[in-house]
């Protein structure tokens, strides 16, 4: 009898897309593949009154999946990778990294109708003092160093709830991951983007990643074949800068590599949790002809990214 894997997931729309997606992608090389989704709550999920860099701990939207991939009750699990630790579990491995939308953050504007448009045109059209809602203090003092006058205010819950605050008036906009928006077929609802000098996105924003067991030989075999290099050579550079840099989930730090041909950059911003100060780095790099070397490349870059903003004093708390 054919295997079925279980697949571990949270229950918001959002990761429910995420992982359809995954289990379509997979079923397009193996047609006769058998999955069952398991949904599991975790600690992020439960804790919705606070900001979740008021709560010890980390891994708040992976733990408990985490343990139930350790414990053998589900084969893999689908992540946004944002909301990894850099640092996995022993035992547990991420097989798949793929799927990447446009990982920018957007500004979503109560009552916006129109199509995307620029960040000026956007700001003209908000209050003087508009309240602005994010969840991220990485957001937020990227925010307050460029829009001082923004009032920000706290901004918790999945895709839904964030929109449903916002139309009630809660709030005149507020900050998301395009990439949410996208897969949800809300695109519509975006004002504008906001380039990467007004607000850096997470390391690993826009990815999904697929996590197994390091000794379960069978799923990493069939979790390969979603896998794209192109992805994980971007996401090396930003997890190897934020790691360097001793950021955590929740530091004031945005990193967003590009690969085009043999060509990648990486943007790295860090920031005082209060905004009055900023740090910001460039770097690029062409790769060699081997692509085997990529990754070696990328972990080079980050960690000189990273002493390069180091040696600028730039401060992570």
């Amino acid at each position: 009898m054919a295997r079925v894997f279980r697949v571990g997931t949270r229950g918001s729309k959002l990761a429910l897309a995420q992982t359809e997606w995954v289990i379509n992608a997979l079923r397009e090389k193996s047609p006769d593949l058998k999955v069952e989704v398991t949904v599991i709550k975790t600690r992020g999920d439960i804790i919705t009154d606070r900001p979740l860099r008021e709560v010890t701990g980390k891994g708040f939207f992976v733990k408990e999946i985490e343990a139930a991939l350790l414990r053998g009750e589900i084969d893999f699990a689908v992540h946004s990778l944002k909301d990894m630790p850099t640092e996995l579990p022993d035992g547990l491995t991420i097989a798949a990294l793929c799927n990447r939308v446009d990982p920018r953050d957007v500004l979503v504007v109560r009552g916006w109708n129109g199509n995307d448009e620029g960040l000026e045109t956007v700001i003209s059209l908000l209050p003087e003092n508009p309240k602005v809602g994010t969840s991220s203090l990485r957001r937020q003092a990227q925010l307050k160093h460029n829009f001082p006058n923004w009032q920000l205010c706290e901004l918790r819950g999945n895709v839904d709830t964030r929109l449903r605050k916002l139309d009630e008036g809660q709030y005149d906009a507020i900050v998301v991951a395009a990439a949410g928006l996208i897969r949800l077929g809300l695109q519509g609802r975006i004002a504008c983007f906001l380039p990467v000098e007004v607000c850096c996105p997470a390391a690993g924003q826009g990815v999904l990643a697929v996590e197994a067991r390091q000794d379960d030989e069978e799923t990493l075999n069939l979790l390969k074949s979603v896998d794209e290099f192109s992805v994980r050579v971007e996401v090396e550079a930003e997890r190897v800068v934020t790691k360097a840099l001793g950021a955590g989930c929740h530091s004031a730090i945005g990193a967003l590599a590009h690969l085009s041909g043999r060509e990648l950059s990486l943007w790295v911003t860090v920031a005082e949790p209060n905004g009055e100060k900023i740090w910001r780095h460039l770097s690029k790099t062409t790769l060699p002809d081997d692509p085997s070397t990529w990754l070696d490349e990328a972990q080079k870059l980050g960690m000189e990214s990273a002493k390069a903003l180091l040696s600028e004093g730039a401060i992570v708390r």
